[in-house]
Formats: C-alpha cells, structure tokens, sequence
C-alpha cells in the first residue's frame, strides 16, 4: 500500500530549462512579497539558489470555469513570469481536483460517471487557460493519482499522534480518519486563529469575508466537506483526512486503505501532491482568498503533523466582486469565461483580470472591460505605427531575451513592489507616450536615425514589459486570435486599424485645408472633437500625425 519512491525534482528529471545555466537578475534583490502567515510584505530569499518552487490550487472540475476561478490563475500566471523573467528557474504545481462531493453529486444528477464529468470540465478549464494565455504548468497533478501519496500521508499523521481512526461497534475501522486539532499547537498559526473552539477577531475578520466561491454546508471549519459535521469528531475543528463513502457513491470512486474503505477528505490532496512534486519545503504556496480559511490553515497544520515543512511563503489573490459584492454562484453573478469571450477578445479579458495587485478585490464590469479595451487600442496602436516607421517588429527572440535589469526602472519597481501591476502597468504607458513622441519627431529631426533607435528601444521594452504581464500582442496565443486579440506586427494593418487610419487621414485633410484658407476655428474644432474621441494630434513640418491617448 506505501510509496516508497522519493519526489522527483521536475525540473532535473523532465524540464529542458534543467539544461540551461540560471542567470538570476541583479534586479531580484529588490524583491519583495506578502506572506498571508506574517501579514507582511518581507524580502524574497528562495530555498534554493536560483530556483523557485510553487504551488496553487488548481481547479474543482465540477462544472464550468468562472471569472472568479480565472482570477486566480491570471494572478499568479504574473507572479510566475517575474520570477521568469527575473532569471530564475520556477518549477510551478498546479493541481486539479478530480473527485469530491459535489463532482459526485452533480455527475449522478445528470446521470453521468463522475470520472467522465471530471475530464470534460477539466478541459474547459485548461482550454479557458489557453485561451488566456496563462502558461501551462510545470506538472498538473490530479488527486485520483494521488492516492497512496494520500494514505502514505494519512499513515504519517496517525503515526505521530495527530490522528485518529472512528471505528464501529466491533472495533473495525470505518474509512472515517480525522486530524486532532487538539493535538497540534500549532493551528491557527496562518490565519492568527487561537488555539480554542471560539476564533480571535482576526479570524472573525476572515470569517465575515466569506467561504469558498463554491462552498456548501454549514460547517464553517469545513464547508465544503459534509464529512465534517460527523458527530464522531472530538472537536468541531477536526477535520477529515479520509472519509468513508455515501450509499450513493459509486465502486469505482471508492479506495481500499489500512483505515476502512472510502476517499480522501478535500485538505490531504494538496498536502501529498505539493509533497510529491516539489519535496520537503518550498518557497510559495497559492489560491484564492476564499482557500486561507479552512483549507490553507489545514492542509498547513496537516503538512507539519507529518514531519514535513510548510510552504515558506503564503499568497492569496483577492476575489472578483460585482457591485461591491463577491462574486459568487450563489449570488448568480457567476459570470462563465465562455460568454465573457464571445462578447470581448481574449487579450482584453486577460488585461482586465490582471490590471490590479493580486491581493486587491477586482471590481468585475463593463466599465472595466471598456478600459481594457481602451488600453488595447493605445498599445496596439503604438506597436503597429512603431513596426510601420522601423521596418518590422523586434523578434520574439529579442523581447523575450530582455532581463529584469535592463527594463524601465519605474516598472521593475513596481514588480518588486509585491508584484504591483497598476504600477507597473503605468510605467508602460509612460513608455507608451515617450514612444508616440519619438514618433512625431522622426520627419522633422535631422538625426532620423538616431531617432530611429530610440524608437527601437522603446518598443522593445513595451514588448518586453506587455510579455512580462502576458500581454504582448505579438506573441501566442494573442498572434494566433487574429484581429480579435493580437497587434499587427506592422507589416501588415488590421481591419480596424485600417478603417480608423482612414477616418482619421480624412479630418485631417479637413483640417490641413482649414488652416491653409486660415480657418482656424474649423481646424481648432477638427482637433478638438478628434481629443475628445482618445486622438492625439501632433502637427510637424511634414504634417500632422496621430495616435491614441
């Protein structure tokens, strides 16, 4: 029944990247993260030179994927790509969960096999990430692969006494195994939870900000376990490491273990799957706000129960909210990614879910989207007149190949800053206008060339700076989505770029005739009406140009 086969390393044993030297930026000395357990921003130090380990909470494959469930994965997919992009060699875990109540719940009442169930929305997830362009991860476990990881862990805890099995009137074990909360001082420690059945303010602060978006049940240690309101716990804290089966649950979501026949409870997964894949210890473990109480302050306690270190480091996205509510099911403000992609293209979506610190709550709306698709035009715009004046774009190679150290001071701060994005979001529009101004300059400078390069210069680090955030129009999967989600490379105009090159080419003809027959109110007014549209007018000895706000 045990595992003896030790974690593997993955980036040692199946990553190509093994193979390349790690070059860590000099700009990672600045960095610094929120640790959830602390409740500060601190200095990051990895455990292992150059390398980075995390692990996020993946999906509950039970029905379709939510801005509220992409929110996460956006969020950390940045955090991620600075570690990348400050040189180091990130070894990222994200999980799925495959089986629990409401996967066999819900499966029963459309009379599907959960299993079947599982993989179909498994997919619509990982086709929900695609299309975002979140990167794929280093490993995507899923729990029912996990399962004598699970029970090896299980066996753990019950050997140092942290444990207990429920047995029936025959001293036989049922499948019922819980953590003996007594038992661990230490509980509490992530969440500032006293170790007493009454929690503290600072949990009640937490308390009031909610359960998980998919919670179920009453059990506010446990909310999504319906194990957990057994009356065979010894204190309404203890939790379920293994639970045994439901008369509805079907035989092949069963498992034979040395304490009864049943499945494992929703905390052990994450504990043996972080376990199995990144060892004993690693840098950062993420998810949701909604996960730090009870599943993170669990899986926490449980980890150390076995003998095994915690993650080092804690981080939690905020949630979506709509109207100043959180969004959520049961409020019916879920909104599905599907139909927030038929209506707005992809790199929008992204920009939005993205465009605040992961730890501020995102105001979910339209205005929100209008703004992204604003931030769209402005960069896109840039990209494709810079692309048109040089010639072509920098390759993929290049943007790609910038360090942290050689981007803009403003932005790299602001990513060091906890991974700000407005910031950093800000420095690339600063950049953005310095660009558009080199632009204007380039017909009516003597020194065109030099101009030249500099435009050059700053449109790399524009490129470079969007790829950081995942944004870069020219690359996947935005160059793939076409017109609907990616910049030309500036050889080519897209359709609407066309259409707008040729409205605007129109009044400013209009406006070049006003002003030759002196009308200057009319040219006063051509330009004005074009400001009040988002268009910048700059008038040089060659003519006048243009570009977004």
């Amino acid at each position: 029944m045990g595992n003896s086969q030790e974690p593997q390393d993955f980036n040692t044993s199946v990553m190509p990247s093994s193979l390349t030297p790690v070059h860590v930026a000099k700009a990672a000395d600045g960095l610094n993260l929120y640790d959830t357990a602390s409740h500060q921003v601190s200095h990051f130090v990895p455990l292992k030179p150059g390398e980075v380990g995390i692990y996020v909470c993946g999906a509950t494959v039970q029905s379709s994927p939510h801005i509220g469930h992409i929110r996460a994965a956006v969020a950390f997919d940045i955090v991620r790509r600075w570690f990348l992009k400050l040189g180091y060699k990130v070894t990222f875990v994200r999980n799925v969960t495959d089986i629990d109540d409401k996967i066999l719940d819900k499966a029963a009442a459309a009379g599907q096999r959960w299993w079947a169930r599982a993989y179909y929305y498994e997919r619509e997830f990982t086709e929900a990430y695609n299309t975002l362009g979140v990167l794929p991860p280093t490993v995507e476990p899923r729990a029912t692969g996990h399962m004598s990881d699970m029970i090896d862990l299980i066996q753990r805890i019950l050997d140092n006494g942290h444990g207990y099995v429920v047995t029936d009137a025959d001293g036989k074990p049922t499948g019922n195994v819980y953590f003996d909360v007594a038992s661990w001082p230490h509980y509490g420690e992530l969440t500032h939870q006293k170790q007493t059945a009454e929690v503290d303010e600072a949990a009640a602060v937490a308390d009031r900000m909610g359960p998980s978006v998919d919670a179920t049940g009453d059990d506010k240690y446990n909310p999504v376990d319906p194990a957990d309101v057994s009356p065979d716990k010894h204190d309404p804290r203890d939790f379920a490491l293994w639970k045994a089966p439901k008369d509805t649950d079907p035989e092949d979501a069963r498992w034979s273990t040395p304490f009864g026949v049943g499945r494992p409870g929703w905390h052990i997964e994450c504990s043996a799957m972080s376990h199995r894949y990144l060892g004993d210890g690693f840098d950062i473990h993420g998810g949701g706000l909604d996960l730090r109480f009870p599943h993170h302050e669990n899986e926490m306690a449980q980890t150390r129960a076995a003998g095994y270190p915690s993650a080092a480091r804690w981080m939690h996205s905020a949630w979506v909210t709509a109207k100043g509510e959180k969004m959520s099911k049961s409020l019916g403000t879920g909104l599905s990614v599907p139909s927030v992609l038929a209506e707005n293209s992809a790199w929008v979506v992204r920009y939005a879910l993205g465009s605040v610190q992961y730890r501020s709550m995102l105001e979910w709306s339209d205005q929100a989207l209008v703004e992204a698709q604003a931030a769209y035009d402005r960069v896109s715009n840039f990209i494709e007149r810079a692309g048109v004046a040089l010639g072509g774009q920098p390759s993929r190679e290049e943007v790609t190949g910038i360090s942290a150290d050689d981007l803009p001071t403003d932005f790299v701060a602001a990513m060091n800053d906890d991974v700000n994005v407005s910031g950093a979001t800000a420095a690339i529009f600063t950049t953005i206008r310095s660009g558009n101004t080199l632009l204007s300059q380039l017909a009516d400078r003597a020194d065109s060339k030099a101009v030249q390069a500099e435009v050059r210069e700053t449109l790399l680090a524009v490129r470079a700076m969007l790829d950081t955030l995942g944004l870069d129009p020219l690359a996947e999967p935005w160059v793939s989505a076409g017109a609907a989600g990616g910049a030309s490379d500036g050889t080519t105009e897209t359709p609407e770029h066309a259409a707008l090159e040729a409205l605007i080419t129109e009044q400013l003809n209009a406006r070049a005739e006003a002003r030759k027959a002196r009308d200057f109110a009319k040219a006063d007014q051509i330009r004005d009406t074009l400001a009040e549209a988002g268009i910048t007018i700059e008038d040089g000895l060659q003519g006048s140009t243009w570009s977004l706000k």
